[in-house]
């Protein structure tokens, strides 16, 4: 599973074109006879083959119906919907600073009733301490140049926290072990942060795995996701955040998430690795 930022919206035009001339092919039709049905001008569906025109909703509908594929339709539209909006650069979503973006983010937690996610740089948001926030704010704040907001940022990302203790919300995180690792904000941050890990895990709602450095891979690091239930997954990448919505594509995530699961410890060797990492701080 890569990205190449430079190429993703393009390559998913493409790809969303190349399903629909299969169907058309599948259905034994000529492009002619395709723009015929849909009552379209002869050349659209060869632009739309060729990405060079981006079809709507009604396009994509009318194609699969006229193909005798309307159950591709909804997946094919969500593929659209990435490639109109899913890929989205942080200095555009970042603009004003980092508590916006934190706001914005309140309502898909809120509403999300499983959340899985899958960090191998940092510790998920939700399990860390205002220090550690502060810390790797900072460090993106500075890298992004963007305002300083980070302070207000903290603030409304420690308000995200309720959503463990209060409401019908389940969430399994999957770290590797090299997050318990990387000093992010120093010893006594990264203290306090490891610590704070050891009691969120007694949450009932929490469900925290870590990939030991020594297991045995099925499965390469992959980019940090977050699954929202099953209506996406945000991917994120150096320069920006992809939001995946294709159903198929959900559940390629899901697939890895739990691949990723299995190679990981939970419970007991869980806090041993914690303890090991706090113990090498000093």
């Amino acid at each position: 599973m890569s990205f190449s930022p430079s190429s993703s919206v393009r390559a998913a035009r493409e790809e969303l074109a190349a399903r629909l001339r299969e169907l058309r092919l599948d259905a034994e039709l000529t492009g002619k006879a395709l723009a015929g049905k849909a009552g379209w001008h002869r050349t659209k569906v060869s632009q739309i083959e060729h990405a060079v025109r981006a079809p709507s909703r009604s396009d994509v509908r009318t194609w699969c119906r006229i193909c005798e594929a309307a159950d591709e339709a909804e997946d094919l539209i969500a593929r659209l919907r990435d490639a109109e909006s899913g890929y989205v650069e942080w200095k555009r979503l970042q603009r004003t600073g980092l508590k916006r973006l934190q706001e914005s983010a309140q309502v898909e937690f809120d509403e999300c009733r499983h959340l899985r996610a899958y960090c191998s740089r940092a510790v998920p948001g939700l399990l860390q301490t205002a220090e550690y926030t502060s810390a790797l704010l900072g460090l993106i704040q500075r890298f992004r140049e963007l305002p300083d907001d980070v302070e207000a940022a903290v603030t409304v990302r420690r308000d995200r926290k309720r959503v463990l203790t209060k409401g019908n919300h389940r969430f399994a995180f999957v770290i590797e072990e090299s997050v318990l690792r990387y000093r992010i904000g120093g010893a006594e941050i990264m203290a306090g942060q490891l610590s704070h890990l050891l009691t969120v895990m007694t949450l009932p709602s929490v469900s925290l795995g870590i990939i030991p450095f020594a297991a045995m891979r099925t499965a390469t690091p992959r980019p940090d996701f977050t699954m929202f239930d099953v209506k996406n997954v945000q991917v994120e990448l150096p320069s920006a955040l992809v939001t995946v919505t294709a159903p198929g594509e959900i559940v390629i995530y899901a697939k890895a998430f739990e691949e990723l699961a299995e190679m990981a410890v939970t419970g007991a060797p869980a806090r041993a690795l914690i303890s090991s990492a706090i113990e090498e701080l000093g």
